[in-house]
C-alpha cells in the first residue's frame, strides 16, 4: 500500500503564487476562485497545494516541508534558471528566495527554497549513511565558518553570522585562499540580508581577487554559483 502527503499552505493570491511556481517549472493540478481560493501545483512527485487567506503575513510565517529528491543538484540549477528567467536575476534575500545549496553536516546535501508567502521548501539529498550531526570543529577558522554558516544560513540569524565573521577577520588568524573565499562570500551574503548592499559588493569584489586553483575552483563550486547570485542581488537596487 501506497501513502502520499500533500502539504496545504496559506498564501495571499493563488495567482500570485501560481506566477511563482509555474517560473520554478510547476504545473497546475488545481485551480478554484470559488467559494473559497484554492490552488494546486506539481514538478515530478512534488506536490503542494495552497488556500487563499488574504490575512497571511508572510514575514511570521513558519510553514515549511521537506523535499527528498535523488538529483538536488539538477533541481537546484532548475529553479535558479527559472526564476532568474522571471525575475532577470536569482533572488537570494527578501521573499521570495532562494539560499546557497551545499553539503550539510548531517549527510544531506540541500538548499532553501522560500517563496512569496514565506513557505519554506527545504530540498535534499541523502549523500551519506551516516545522519547524525557532525561534531562542531575546534580548530578556530573552521569552527568560525561553522557557526557563521550555522546562524546564517539555517537559523536565518544573519547578524550573529556577521559577528563571527567580522570577528574572524579582525583576530588575524591565517586563512587559506579556499577559507578566505568562503569567508567573503558569507560575509556578502549576510550584508546582503542585513540591507547593506554596498559592504556586500566589497566583500564580493575581496572575494573575487582571492586567488585560487583549478582544483580549489572546482572544490568551492557552489560558493561560485553563490557569489555570482549574490552579486546580481548586490547590482539590483531593492532587490
Amino acid at each position: 500500500m501506497g501513502q502520499k502527503t500533500i502539504p496545504i499552505f496559506p498564501c495571499r493570491s493563488i495567482a500570485d503564487t501560481w506566477e511563482f511556481y509555474r517560473a520554478l517549472g510547476f504545473e497546475q493540478t488545481t485551480w478554484q476562485t470559488r467559494p473559497n481560493p484554492f490552488l494546486g501545483v506539481r514538478h515530478g512527485d512534488i506536490d503542494v497545494q495552497f488556500y487563499g487567506w488574504k490575512k497571511h503575513d508572510p514575514a511570521a510565517s513558519m510553514h515549511m516541508c521537506y523535499v527528498v529528491t535523488d538529483d538536488v543538484d539538477a533541481l537546484y540549477e532548475s529553479f535558479r534558471s527559472g526564476l532568474k528567467a522571471a525575475l532577470g536575476r536569482v533572488p537570494t534575500r527578501g521573499l521570495p528566495r532562494v539560499g546557497v545549496l551545499k553539503d550539510m553536516t548531517y549527510g544531506v546535501r540541500q538548499f532553501l527554497l522560500t517563496d512569496p508567502d514565506g513557505i519554506q521548501l527545504r530540498i535534499g539529498q541523502q549523500i551519506s549513511e551516516n545522519l547524525d550531526h557532525a561534531p562542531i570543529p575546534t580548530e578556530p577558522v573552521a569552527k568560525a565558518l561553522h557557526m557563521a554558516a550555522l546562524l546564517g544560513d539555517s537559523k536565518g540569524d544573519h547578524r550573529a553570522a556577521a559577528r563571527i565573521l567580522d570577528k574572524l577577520f579582525e583576530t588575524g588568524e591565517p586563512l587559506t585562499a579556499p577559507q578566505r573565499f568562503k569567508a567573503l562570500t558569507m560575509r556578502a551574503d549576510t550584508a546582503l540580508h542585513l540591507d547593506d548592499a554596498a559592504r556586500a559588493r566589497t566583500f564580493l569584489s575581496e572575494a573575487r581577487a582571492v586567488p585560487l586553483t583549478d582544483a580549489e575552483r572546482a572544490d568551492l563550486n557552489d560558493e561560485l554559483i553563490r557569489l555570482d547570485d549574490l552579486a546580481s542581488s548586490a547590482d539590483t537596487p531593492g532587490a
